[in-house]
């Protein structure tokens, strides 16, 4: 038994083809992705009005460092602390760090496929992942997603270290990644089930280094995971229950269940990632050009039963969208479309599994790169399309089309002069609070929907000593001013300090 199981770790140790001598580098991946992002954050900022929500609801939430917030788990927060302080309150500092954290996973993920498959493979694989549009028209954002993208890719790359040097250390470091997922967002769930799926696909329970490493993973995993657990019973598990009430609660009925799960299956496949698709297409087809190769290589199937590299391909490429159309189909859960951004990477190195083995090895990026540069240049045009300055028929009503600063600026001299002073603080929903709240200059504190219990960084007082400007409907705010056609039925008033409260104190 012990032969066969040190046989079968062999099977790792099989490296894809040799590097070409003008393959990508690790600095030319990083120069590129550099360049590629100044490109589109440029271009995104320039066609924008407003900034993402979510990037202005972790500038929010970054005042107050918390072991959970009423929608998610801490961790996008933490992580977005430290540049804060570094750089500022500002979006900027939210638009380089959501780029950091996806261009980052794009690294990893390309170092990985050169381990797996060699460097034509991850080369051409990392272009076409380049050209989903995740990971370019919302490169500017930061929100658990990309958190949780960076995560569950890092986990692949980290299990698969375990598994291919049978190292307890790298099973323990797997177990860090999925317990900082879990303080990420809880689809890391999706990701464990992409772990367990290669575990069972390669057997390894019969290794006992494997056995234990799973199980040390799992419990590190779970201790990093208990403070947060502590908070949610703390805190009536608000949390889950967003995520009950918004999705997953949804109940939809049988006909709507397979038509919501075919429409996100068409989104995540045939709209988010097309481009990508498009470009592997223009590959396959240079590639059928040129003939048979003098050698092909030896499937792997032909000399071992098992390709563990395949199986962790799949894992992770097919199982988080085969497991939430099942969640849609068989629980009545809504689907969200921007809950595939975690796991649609994965797709473009499955999709490439499906060629014959060393297909893609002659394959140079230089030769598909005339393909990537023409998609992005369209993929551009699409955004500049969909933006407020582009002409009528192809402009949207997106949230970045609003013109935050003409909303900031309706209600900030008004609300200073009643004040009397700056405004320190924003009262209602967070999309229209934490929006107002990021462009008046003073950067005010916001109480999401009126609630403390969801503004952990307002003290009590605080009000009734600083004052503040309520957001609320035209026909619940007594003596409120119409923000008029900006934000139909919305209106504004300002909550005068009470002298007898004492000084406006911020901490």
């Amino acid at each position: 038994m012990n032969e066969l199981i040190a046989s079968e770790a062999k099977i790792c140790e099989v490296k894809g083809p040799a590097s070409a001598p003008d393959a990508l580098t690790p600095s030319s991946v990083a120069l590129a992705l550099t360049a590629f992002a100044i490109i589109w954050i440029s271009t995104l900022v320039l066609t924008s009005r407003s900034p993402p929500v979510d990037n202005l609801e972790q500038l929010t939430w970054v005042r107050s460092l918390e072991w959970g917030y009423y929608k998610h788990p801490p961790l996008p927060t933490w992580l977005i602390w430290l540049p804060v302080k570094a750089f500022g309150l500002s979006v900027w500092t939210s638009y380089v760090t959501g780029a950091v954290m996806t261009l980052g996973s794009m690294t990893i993920i390309w170092r990985l496929l050169v381990t797996l498959r060699g460097s034509a493979f991850a080369d051409l694989a990392l272009l076409s992942a380049l050209c989903i549009t995740y990971y370019n028209g919302r490169l500017y954002y930061y929100n658990h997603n990309i958190v949780l993208l960076f995560i569950s890719v890092a986990s692949a790359a980290l299990l698969w270290q375990a598994y291919s040097t049978r190292h307890l250390r790298w099973w323990i470091a797997f177990g860090v990644a999925i317990g900082l997922g879990a303080l990420s967002k809880y689809q890391i769930a999706v990701t464990i089930l992409s772990g367990l799926v290669f575990f069972c696909s390669q057997r390894a329970w019969r290794d006992p280094a494997h056995r234990l490493g799973l199980l040390c993973a799992g419990l590190t995993g779970l201790l990093i995971f208990v403070p947060h657990i502590a908070w949610l019973s703390d805190h009536e598990f608000g949390p889950i229950g967003y995520a009950v009430d918004s999705s997953l609660g949804a109940d939809l009925g049988a006909v709507t269940r397979m038509k919501n799960m075919w429409a996100w299956l068409t989104n995540q496949l045939l709209n988010r990632a097309a481009p990508a698709f498009v470009l592997l297409a223009v590959a396959a087809w240079q590639l059928r050009t040129l003939g048979p190769a003098n050698g092909a290589h030896l499937e792997v199937k032909d000399v071992f039963p098992r390709d563990p590299a395949r199986a962790l391909i799949f894992a992770w490429g097919a199982v988080p969208l085969c497991l939430m159309s099942c969640v849609s189909l068989f629980f009545g859960a809504d689907l969200k479309g921007h809950w595939g951004t975690p796991f649609l990477i994965f797709v473009v190195p499955a999709v490439m599994e499906l060629a014959p083995r060393g297909f893609w090895d002659r394959c140079h990026w230089r030769k598909v790169l005339w393909a990537f540069l023409v998609i992005q240049g369209l993929l551009l045009i699409a955004d500049y399309r969909t933006s407020l300055d582009a002409p009528a028929p192809f402009s949207t009503h997106h949230w970045r089309n609003f013109d935050s600063i003409a909303y900031a600026k309706s209600v900030s001299e008004p609300a200073r002069a009643e004040l009397g002073g700056p405004v320190r603080v924003v009262i209602g929903g967070y999309l229209e609070a934490v929006t107002l709240a990021y462009q008046l200059p003073e950067k005010p504190l916001v109480l999401i929907d009126g609630r403390m219990d969801r503004s952990p960084w307002i003290r009590p007082g605080m009000i009734e000593r600083c004052g503040a400007v309520e957001l609320g409907a035209t026909d619940v705010l007594d003596g409120a001013k119409p923000l008029g056609p900006m934000l139909p039925g919305l209106a504004w008033r300002v909550l005068r300090p009470q002298p007898s409260a004492g000084p406006c104190e911020l901490k």
